[in-house]
C-alpha cells in the first residue's frame, strides 16, 4: 500500500503551490502551467471532497485522507511523465498533513506523514492570505486565515523546505512566482 504514495523518480523540476484555503493557489497554478507550457497536477482533495459534499452533504473525515493522498500521488506521478522539464503541482501530501493536523487534533496518518516528508519538490510557493476570501461549499475557516498561514509557514520552516512567499495582487503574485521559478531554472 505504501508504494501508492511514493513519488516516482524522474529528471523533472517540481513546483508546488502551498498555503491555506482561498489564497489563490489554483489560479496561480493554472497561470504558471500555461506560461511554462507544462503539465499541471490539479488538487485531488477538492474534487474528492466536493463530490462527497454533493452526494452526502458530508465533510472530510480522517478516513478520507488516505484515498485523497493516493489520488493526489497517482495524478502527480502520471502527469510527471507528460511534463517537460517542469511540473506544477496545485498541492501535495505535505498540505494534506497540515490540514489533517489542523482539523484532527494534530493527528496525521503515519504513512501519509512519512511520504509527505520523503517526497521532494524543488520549490514551494507559499501563498499569503492577503487576497479576498471566497466562500464555497468546502471552505470553512475564514476567521482562521492568519493562524492557518502561520501553520503552513511553520511546517515549511520546520522541515527546511525550499520556499518563496507569494503575496500581492494577482499580477504581483504571478511575477514573483515566475521570477522564483526562473531563478531556480538558471541554477539547474
Amino acid at each position: 500500500m505504501e508504494e501508492k504514495l511514493e513519488q516516482k523518480s524522474g529528471n523533472i523540476i517540481k513546483i508546488v503551490l502551498f498555503g491555506p484555503e482561498s489564497t489563490g493557489k489554483t489560479t496561480l497554478a493554472r497561470q504558471l502551467a500555461a506560461y511554462y507550457k507544462t503539465a499541471l497536477v490539479p488538487e485531488y482533495m477538492r474534487e474528492y471532497l466536493q463530490d462527497k459534499w454533493d452526494k452526502e452533504k458530508e465533510v472530510c473525515q480522517p478516513e478520507d485522507l488516505w484515498p485523497i493522498a493516493v489520488g493526489q500521488m497517482e495524478r502527480e506521478n502520471r502527469l510527471a511523465k507528460k511534463a517537460g522539464k517542469l511540473l506544477i503541482c496545485d498541492t501535495n501530501l505535505l498540505e494534506i498533513k497540515v490540514y489533517s493536523e489542523a482539523y484532527y487534533n494534530e493527528y496525521c496518518n503515519k504513512t501519509i506523514e512519512k511520504f509527505a516528508l520523503a517526497n521532494t519538490y524543488d520549490l514551494y510557493l507559499l501563498t499569503n492570505v492577503d487576497v479576498p476570501w471566497e466562500a464555497d461549499d468546502l471552505r470553512d475557516k475564514p476567521l482562521e486565515r492568519t493562524s492557518m498561514f502561520i501553520r503552513f509557514k511553520n511546517t515549511l520552516d520546520k522541515y527546511k523546505m525550499p520556499y518563496k512567499l507569494i503575496e500581492g495582487n494577482q499580477q504581483e503574485r504571478f511575477n514573483k512566482a515566475v521570477q522564483s521559478i526562473d531563478n531556480l531554472l538558471k541554477k539547474i
